[in-house]
């Protein structure tokens, strides 16, 4: 009984994995996606952003850079493993010039650890090099959201890790919009996001915009 009972405990984390890795959840919005690039084909060669709610609520993306051909493909609640999973039907048709990825923060609050974040972003990097191998990549540092404030030291070593992966790669770049959303203490400030402390309001994506700017404008 004893020996059963630590077999079951041993395959707790890989269930609670399996559960958190459920790509077949995001089929739905994959589906709309390649529906709305039939009736509406993106242009190729665009600025690919994608990943999780921050940038699926970007809905003035276009506007924010005018000068750029950008496509939107953000599915909020998703994980960089989704991000991941996917690359074949939301990236690879796209041909993209350059990637902005946005994701991780999710991940975090799943219960990943900030070593499993840098991996998961390396798995990206080589999914989409695969088929790309010339594409720029960015990874928009996770935001120091007032929602997640108790994940604040998770987010700086995700962050950390990250940017130390993002420095050894090449045309991979590790974007710091993490630090300037912060505080002179040093802590979130409610005054980037909406009522949800998660979401960022107008002011939050215009600190977004400002921050990479010069990267995109770069890639374009």
């Amino acid at each position: 009984m004893r020996v059963l009972l630590a077999l079951l405990l041993a395959l707790l984390p890989s269930v609670a994995c399996m559960a958190q890795t459920n790509h077949a959840y995001w089929n739905g919005a994959i589906a709309a996606f390649e529906a709305s690039d039939r009736a509406n084909p993106p242009p190729q060669h665009a600025v690919l952003f994608i990943g999780s709610s921050s940038i699926e609520h970007w809905k003035s993306l276009a506007a924010d850079f005018p000068e750029v051909k950008v496509i939107n493909r953000g599915f909020g609640g998703s994980e960089l493993g989704d991000s991941t999973y996917f690359a074949d039907r939301i990236i690879k048709p796209y041909h993209p010039r350059a990637i902005v990825l946005y994701a991780g923060d999710n991940d975090l609050y799943d219960g990943h650890t900030p070593e499993q974040v840098r991996n998961d972003f390396a798995a990206f990097v080589r999914t989409v090099r695969a088929f790309d191998p010339g594409v720029a990549i960015a990874f928009v540092s996770i935001k120091p959201s007032m929602a997640r404030k108790a994940l604040l030291p998770k987010i700086r070593q995700a962050n950390e890790l990250v940017r130390a992966y993002a420095r050894k790669q090449k045309n991979v770049t590790y974007i710091d919009t993490f630090t300037p959303m912060l505080g002179a203490d040093g802590q979130p400030q409610p005054k980037w996001f909406i009522e949800d402390g998660l979401h960022m309001n107008r002011s939050g994506y215009e600190l977004w915009i400002r921050t990479l700017k010069p990267w995109v404008d770069a890639h374009s």
